[in-house]
Order: C-alpha cells, then structure tokens, then sequence
C-alpha cells in the first residue's frame, strides 16, 4: 500500500506527530538542575527551596537545589519549531482529496472540513508568530509546554471539522477544549490568570455536559451515534429528539460564546496573553460553528427549518447585548471580547438563514473576522508591550507617536464595524444579503441598527488615537516578529475588501455541498 498524502487523517498524523516533536524537544533541550542537598553556592542556575523538617530529616529544616528547567536558546526555537510545522500543514492540505471518508463515514475529508482545517491552522500559525517574541518567564521556561498544548487543541479541532458521529465529536470537542483552559491560566503566578482559567473551565464543563446530555436523548430516540439518523427522527417529531438537540445548541452556544452563553469571554480576553487570546477569539467559536452546521444544517435535512425561530432569537439576542455591553468598557480585551460576541450574532444571522448562501457567507465572515479581530489583538499587544496598560486611554496620540501602527488598528476596527471597503464591510452585507432572500427583514434591520451602535465604540478608540494628544511621545516599539504578524491580518483584511469575489466563490462551493 503506497502514502497518499491526500487521504484523510493524514493532517491529523501530522498535527499529533508535530506535538510529539515539539514535547520531545522540550525535554531534550532543557536541561535540569537536581533536587539535593545544597551544601556551597550553586555552580548552576538553580531555585532554592525549603524543604519542611516533615518531608525531610529530623531537626531544623535544610536548604534543598530545586529540580527546575533553564531558560535559553531551546525556547525560541521551539516555537520556530511549531510555526515552521503548522506552516508545513498548511500547506499539506492543499493535497488532501475531497469526497474521502473513512470509519464508515465517521471521519470525512469533504470541502467543508478542509476549509475549516485551513482556517484553525491559518490562525495558529499567526497567533504562534506574535508569541515568538513574548518574554515573560512563563513563555522561556515552558515554551514546549505552550505550543504543545496549542498543537494539541488544534489537532482536536481537526477532529472535530471531519467528525460526522457522535462519539468522535465529543472525544474531539473535548481534546480542543482541555488545553484551552490551561493555556488561559499558563501565567499560573497570576491570581487574575487562573481565576480566569477557573471560570473558563466550569463553563466549558458545564457546556460539556449539556452537549453529552443533548447527545444521550438523541441517541435514545434514534439508537444509533451517526448523524445519518438525525432526519428521520426529527421529521417524526419525537419531543425527546428535540429536547436533545435543544440542549446541543445550548451546549454550542457556549463554546461560540453567544448570548446568554458568552460569560466566559470578557473574563478570559482581559487574563490570558494576548497573542493567545487572539487565536482563542477565532478558533474554537470556528470550531463551534463547525459543529453547529454539521448538526443543525447537513444534520437535520429537510427539517432544518424547525430552528430557525431559535437560532434567529439567539442571534438578535447575541447582537444587542454584545454590542450594548462592549459600549462601557474601558480596558481595550473586554471591549474586542464583548464586539466579538457581537460578530457571533452576525455569524448567526446567516446561518439563521438556512441556506446555501447563508452558511456560505457566514464561512466568508470567520475568514474576514478571522485577518480582522486577530489584526486588533496583535496591535493590543504591541500598545500593552510598551504602555504596560490594556486600557483604551493607552492609546492616546498612538497617531502621533506610531502613525502606521494607528493605521493598521483602525482598518481593523473599520473592518470589524463593518465600512467600506474591507473584509468586514463585505462579510455584513452578505450575511444581510442571504438573510433577506430568506424574508428575515427585522432580523437584519436589527443587525443594521446596531452596526451603527457598533461603531460607536470603535470610534472611540479612533478618536484617542487620532484627535488626543499622546502622553509621552516616543513610538512604540513594535517586534519584527509581532510586525510581520500585523501586516499578514492586514493584507488579508484589505485584500478581501478590495478583492472579495474569489473567497465568495470559494465559500459557496463549499457551501454547496451541505445542502
């Protein structure tokens, strides 16, 4: 039997073989200082423990050399190591075959999935480059700890963008979600760090257990984990069926952070490092719809029109509260982590649509959302970097003090509020577009009324960059690295404006296939 680089599972052997390495590599070029007893000053790098007379010998307490890994050129190069691989992936997908499946079509290979896969390692790859140049302790002492766990959550992603079982999407719902939560708290000295991981991981387990419930009554009806038994069952009407897939919506809401399941966010954007909180506020929602569309769309078939009250509900609710809860925000995460609970109900209105143009848009939205919010996070960084603040005040003058590194965050935040013409503007109008062939015009009246509310404080921020004057006057210093990472999202924001035809063409083939 010969390789063939294009069947399925090839991109998830990758991702685990990448992990693998990226863990072995940590441990092969950290070296270890010994636990023993210190008798003279340390030769080496060393941590100084107390060890109590308990856990010890008897008598008073003796000075002990702590077993702690050293910081050096290894770290860096582990995550060269990372980008360099998911790099590689990428690119490994462009071979992947369409139509394949195997597990008896537990595990396929379709266009859809592809897409998605492309999108999960698109955005790690970027978030992997603007941490390249993070110095805090945490990030040179376990760098392999980091990007493994990173590689490890992608891989469960993966997973989830082929799943068509039950079974195989809660194991990979679940592989996504665990290294998340211990990325959010990896600053573990940091009391804000782990309260945030803490609340993240007893949302994400209660989402959890939601979805495993909704799963069990779906099961009980329909005796069987594939999707394939989904139809029927609904077309019957059984009230358990829909209960079950009630509670899997609300289980999803919370992994894509809609209202009233977004608690989650604000807390875990203002604590988690922000090249991470910029792949975590794309991602997994992506990852979310992913499901989301599997069930509720290819899912059901025919009677997929039964959620479109709920999901048009969810929707409005998600874009009023988002964009009228990031209106009083002061410190700049909260603000993109409540817009973005916003951008969740754009994203809804075109699924709400449940239409081949509908999803279609919605999957060109994530592509745009993806270049645009990434793009603001990666120049939050930069500004906190150097004015030691995430506060929105930070940015007073940023104009004056570095003009292109203004206008690369207000083309994001254009785009985000969606004005012509960049990748937002388009992503809106289309979502609307495929909403109102579906008759839903108070849905996107709504969706239009608080565009406008959105801009409101987007502007804001344009306004303490371009009409304040700065604090200091010294530019911002902005990394090779972390630049290089802006001016991707930004060519991807303003290539989609300027050029938005062949991502639209490529979303409604994809589209096409789901329905």
């Amino acid at each position: 039997m010969t390789f063939d680089p294009g069947m399925p599972l090839v991109i998830e052997l990758a991702l685990f073989a990448l992990a693998v390495v990226v863990l072995l590599a940590g441990i092969a070029g950290r070296p270890y200082v010994m636990l023993g007893p210190r008798s003279g000053p340390a030769e080496t790098e060393s941590y100084v423990g107390r060890v109590p007379p308990s856990e010890a010998t008897s008598g008073p307490a003796e000075s002990y050399v702590g077993r702690v890994p050293r910081s050096g050129p290894a770290d860096t190069a582990i995550g060269w190591l990372t980008l360099a691989g998911l790099v590689g992936i990428f690119f490994l997908t462009f071979l992947a075959t369409e139509g394949a499946s195997i597990l008896r079509g537990s595990f396929v290979q379709d266009g859809f999935a592809i897409f998605a896969k492309r999108l999960f390692i698109a955005s790690a790859a970027l978030s992997v480059l603007g941490s390249l140049t993070l110095r805090h302790s945490a990030f040179t002492l376990r760098a392999a700890e980091y990007h493994f766990a990173l590689v490890v959550s992608l891989l469960g992603m993966s997973i989830l963008a082929s799943a068509r079982e039950f079974v195989l999407l809660f194991v990979a719902f679940e592989l996504m979600s665990i290294p998340l939560f211990l990325m959010t708290g990896f600053l573990k000295r940091d009391a804000v760090a782990s309260e945030a991981a803490l609340k993240f991981f007893l949302v994400g387990t209660a989402s959890s257990a939601l979805i495993a419930y909704g799963m069990s009554f779906v099961y009980g009806v329909t005796g069987s984990t594939t999707l394939d038994a989904i139809p029927a069952a609904m077309i019957d009407g059984h009230p358990l069926m829909r209960l079950g897939m009630a509670l899997l919506l609300a289980g999803l809401g919370f992994k894509i952070a809609a209202f009233p399941f977004h608690m989650w966010a604000p807390d875990t954007y203002e604590a988690a490092s922000t090249p991470f909180v910029a792949w975590l506020s794309v991602a997994p929602k992506a990852a979310g719809f992913v499901a989301i569309i599997r069930l509720f769309v290819e899912g059901v078939g025919s009677a997929a029109l039964i959620w479109l009250p709920a999901i048009s509900v969810l929707a409005g609710m998600t874009i009023v509260m988002g964009n009228l809860m990031a209106i009083p925000q002061q410190n700049i995460k909260r603000m993109l982590a409540y817009s973005g609970i916003a951008h969740i109900g754009y994203m809804l209105v075109g699924l709400a649509a449940l239409s081949s143009s509908g999803v279609a848009m919605m999957l060109f939205y994530l592509v745009a959302y993806m270049f645009g919010n990434m793009g603001a996070f990666l120049v939050v960084e930069a500004v906190a970097r150097s004015e030691q603040s995430d506060g929105i005040e930070a940015y007073r003058g940023l104009a004056q003090r570095s003009p292109l590194l203004a206008l690369a965050m207000l083309i994001f935040l254009l785009s985000l509020g969606g004005i012509p013409f960049v990748a937002g503007f388009w992503a809106k109008l289309y979502v609307f577009w495929a909403a109102i062939e579906r008759g839903l015009y108070g849905l996107v009246f709504l969706g239009a009324v608080l565009t406008v509310v959105a801009l409101y404080y987007y502007l804001m921020v344009a306004r303490r960059m371009y009409i304040e004057a700065p604090v200091r006057r010294d530019p911002v210093p902005v990394p090779g690295l972390l630049r290089a990472a802006i001016l991707v999202c930004l060519l991807g924001v303003v290539g989609m404006g300027v050029y938005p035809s062949p991502w639209v063409a490529m979303a409604l083939r994809i589209a096409s296939t789901l329905f």
